[in-house]
């Protein structure tokens, strides 16, 4: 779930610094001269397994596929980009490598990423989540295979709720927006909503069957202007003045989990793991905090969700591309999505697999909504759009009494232009 802008000019003289950092190809050739197993090289992320997983799962792998020997390197997120492009490009890549499910198109628009629609049935993709699935898709085809996801839900304060009579979590909009009203008040904010929050307005206007741009035969075009995206900013300008959450800053201006650690916040949207911050600044709260998928428009169904997290690819340079495979399959199958979603609190990547999660309130509500999780548009220019960031200023105008339709079209302009560069 890192969200990243890529240097793609960086390429070239990145190519270097990659190769270093790869097993070398003379390694391998010994291993092999050696009739020993083969040699993977794997980059994880930081963050992505704790230490005692990963001795599990090499471990099991280890007994379950002698004839590999996996070596994992576990990398840093930061510049982790023009790292990957450099490997890419090279003769000399890892062999398996995992990004965050937002840049699987632009890592695979370079051509240096191995198709893998052909596994897709072998792994059970039809029962992938589609936040993770559909990220790893490009122009038709598999590249990226779903590893963990994670998704926001609200945090809620149980004792505030209890006090003004509501006994059980809303399920709808309307019940969540007159649940809040009730909490806001006495000096308390019914819910904390940065004006800024783009993520979550992106799942008010995907309920409405928006999206924040759509592919018109092989152009972009910005879509905030369509009557659905403005009818899910409407919505997020009801539920963000039910409280006083600033409307010209994000989550992080100021750090969202401080402001509710205050004591005066009745709700925040955020992933279940902020809640461990929260009581780290304020102890008092630590079991009062409880946990539901954010509502959607009908009590059938939550509200839809951006869902981030990591994919697992294979570059084409990967001198073992059939044990990279092996390596992938097992990682990413029933045994360790199991273990990995009991361990670090993730989503695993089937949605058949959300009860794994056990009892665990926060990931119970975060898997239950990433049932309806979705992606930001598939485009390998995305992380242009984002590093301007025209919705967050989009978002600022209408909450300070612009006109909606003349914000949105402003912002159009330039997440097209941005999506169309070449």
């Amino acid at each position: 779930m890192k969200f990243r802008s890529l240097a793609v000019a960086a390429v070239a003289a990145l190519s270097l610094t990659a190769l270093a950092a790869c097993g070398s190809s003379d390694d391998k050739q010994d291993t092999a001269a050696d009739s020993g197993p083969k040699t993977i090289d794997v980059w994880l992320m930081k963050g992505s397994v704790s230490d005692d997983f990963l001795k599990r799962f090499e471990a099991g792998f280890a007994a379950d596929h002698p004839d590999i020997k996996a070596n994992v390197q576990i990398q840093e997120w930061n510049g982790i980009g023009p790292k990957i492009i450099g490997a890419l490009a090279s003769k000399d890549a890892p062999d398996v490598i995992e990004v965050g499910n937002t840049q699987v198109a632009q890592y695979s628009a370079s051509g240096g990423v191995k198709d893998l629609t052909d596994k897709k049935a072998d792994l059970k993709g039809d029962d992938w989540i589609e936040g993770l699935a559909g990220p790893g898709l490009y122009e038709g085809k598999q590249f990226g295979i779903p590893y963990y996801a994670a998704n926001r839900v609200v945090l809620y304060r149980k004792d505030l709720f209890q006090a003004a009579g509501i006994t059980t979590p809303p399920k709808t909009r309307e019940e969540w927006l007159a649940d809040t009203a009730k909490v806001n008040t006495g000096g308390n904010q019914g819910i904390y909503l940065p004006g800024q929050n783009f993520y979550v307005l992106s799942g008010f206007i995907w309920d409405e069957g928006g999206d924040l741009a759509v592919k018109e035969g092989d152009q972009w075009k910005g879509a905030l202007e369509t009557p659905e995206a403005l009818k899910g900013m409407d919505f997020y300008k009801q539920i963000q003045a039910l409280g006083k959450g600033p409307k010209d800053s994000d989550e992080a201006k100021p750090t969202q989990t401080d402001v509710f650690a205050q004591g005066k916040v009745a709700q925040m949207i955020a992933v279940p793991g902020a809640a461990e911050l929260i009581a780290q600044a304020n102890p008092a709260l630590k079991d009062k905090i409880g946990f539901f998928p954010i509502p959607g428009k009908t009590a059938d169904k939550p509200g839809a969700v951006f869902t981030g997290g990591s994919d697992l690819i294979i570059p084409e340079a990967a001198a073992e591309q059939d044990a990279a495979y092996t390596f992938i399959k097992e990682l990413a199958g029933e045994k360790w999505q199991t273990d990995l979603a009991k361990t670090m609190k993730y989503v695993p990547n089937r949605t058949s697999l959300a009860s794994a999660v056990g009892s665990d309130e926060g990931v119970a509500a975060m898997a239950a909504g990433a049932a309806n999780g979705k992606a930001t548009p598939n485009s390998p220019n995305w992380a242009a759009v984002e590093a301007k960031n025209p919705i967050k200023e989009y978002q600022t105008k209408v909450l300070t009494g612009g006109d909606p339709a003349a914000a949105a079209k402003a912002a159009d302009e330039i997440i097209t232009q941005a999506l169309n560069a070449k």
